[in-house]
């Protein structure tokens, strides 16, 4: 089950049933049509996502097109269309308090797509984990956070690396796997919303607040046990830390590699879901 899921159903499921479009009869479907407001942001949001979203599986990439279209919906969202601001309780913390609460705001799930927003506070950390057969949508709606992101390395024959290590030389678990960095940056609102795919773009990330910050994520399709797309995190080592016999890199390159480890969800990862109460999403037949 993926993060955003168990916060999702800790919430209870009151909070995650979007109301519907219903009419009495046809003279009040006429009268709301002449005087239609234009869309939220979030409710603009959600209808592109239905769209670019429709046929999507596991593994499956939408057309440049329509990744396009929906980043283009993205970028413009800032913090008050989804009804937050840094004043709010989520982004405090306090000098005695430890590791800092993540609060997880969930708007929309199906099996298709799910829309939702990790609100940090500052040092809050999303530890290193991946997404499965994912095709993910990241918007940061304010503040500074710092995102660290791998994909698996290639076994590339112009530099003799191999994906993972040989158990037999004893000198690494055989768990662990090279990956390449993709993403190692602070990024400061306002900025492009970034896109992660499931074998490139730095599908395995962590985040880090370096101020009180707010990440609107959309996750195509969304984690499933069912369907083989459960949410897996991992530790992180240097490529220095252990060997792979006859193989290696040159050494101006290797800060681009790291072993990952797969671990078990972490126990220090101290995470809340709450209600969202921003403007509403009303579903579409």
């Amino acid at each position: 089950m993926g993060f955003e899921r168990s916060l999702a159903d800790r919430k209870g499921k009151q909070f995650f049933e979007l109301p519907k479009e219903t009419t009495k009869n046809n003279k009040s479907r006429k009268n709301r049509r002449r005087s239609k407001k234009p869309s939220s942001p979030i409710q603009k949001l959600y209808e592109t996502c239905k769209q670019v979203f429709a046929s999507t599986e596991t593994g499956i990439v939408p057309s440049l097109e329509d990744i396009q279209r929906l980043q283009s919906v993205l970028d413009k969202m800032k913090a008050v269309d989804v009804g937050l601001s840094p004043e709010m309780p989520y982004f405090r913390t306090t000098a005695d308090e430890g590791t800092p609460p993540i609060t997880y705001l969930h708007l929309y799930e199906n099996n298709k797509f799910s829309m939702g927003i990790f609100c940090l506070p500052p040092s809050g950390v999303i530890p290193l984990h991946n997404h499965p057969g994912m095709t993910v949508f990241s918007k940061l709606l304010f503040g500074t956070m710092h995102i660290k992101a791998y994909d698996w390395a290639e076994v590339g024959a112009e530099n003799g690396i191999l994906a993972s290590v040989d158990a037999s030389n004893g000198t690494a678990p055989s768990s662990i796997r090279l990956a390449k960095v993709k993403v190692d940056a602070n990024f400061t609102a306002p900025c492009d919303s970034t896109i992660l795919y499931p074998a490139d773009g730095g599908n395995m990330h962590c985040f880090t607040a370096v101020t009180a910050c707010a990440v609107l994520d959309v996750l195509g399709p969304p984690y499933s046990d069912h369907d083989g797309r459960h949410c897996s995190y991992y530790l992180d080592f240097p490529f220095t830390k252990f060997s792979v016999d006859g193989k290696s890199i040159p050494e101006a390159e290797r800060e681009s590699y790291a072993w990952l480890e797969e671990r078990e969800q972490p126990e220090d990862l101290a995470a809340v879901g709450a209600e969202y109460i921003g403007p509403k999403i009303v579903e579409s037949r």
